[in-house]
């Protein structure tokens, strides 16, 4: 059987009236240009946290995405405030028809409370907390061995 053209070999060939059939497959599409890579986990809420600590008051989605200077969208920044509220990690007040958003601990409180969170989820905590303090530099070791004893940092 004789190839007719956009019929491939092996299908069936011509149309009711001997006419060929075209080929109907998708044809591979030109590949569009390379998508921006995507943020590491947890970037963007890092980078709104650090715009509300900097300001140092309640501020509105419109407000930190003016304060970050970056071409993030309105609505990307109140879908991670309203995931950081979620988490406890802001609080929020009303500010006319939406809300403003402060932090409820500062920096280091937010990395112990994150610290605690994954130990909370470990089955067995010794053993993680015995690979956490071998991996500490000696200086770390010696300021939670002073912690540990009572004086302060």
């Amino acid at each position: 059987m004789s190839q007719a053209k956009g019929i491939p070999s092996g299908e069936p060939g011509p149309g009711p009236h001997g006419e060929p059939v075209p080929d109907t497959a998708p044809r591979p599409r030109s590949r569009p240009a390379a998508a921006p890579e995507r943020r590491p986990a947890g970037e963007l809420e890092s980078t709104i946290l650090a715009a509300l600590w900097a300001a140092g008051t309640p501020l509105t989605p419109g407000q930190v995405q003016g304060a970050l200077g970056t071409e993030l969208a309105r609505t990307t920044v109140t879908t991670i405030l309203s995931r950081l509220y979620e988490k406890g990690t802001v609080a929020r007040t009303r500010a006319g028809r939406g809300f403003a958003y402060t932090p409820t601990e500062d920096e280091p409180g937010l990395t112990a409370r994150r610290m605690h969170s994954e130990l909370r989820k470990q089955e067995d905590r010794g053993t993680a907390l015995a690979r956490f303090v071998s991996q500490l530099t000696e200086e770390d070791e010696r300021l939670l061995r002073d912690l540990l004893d009572g004086e302060a940092p």
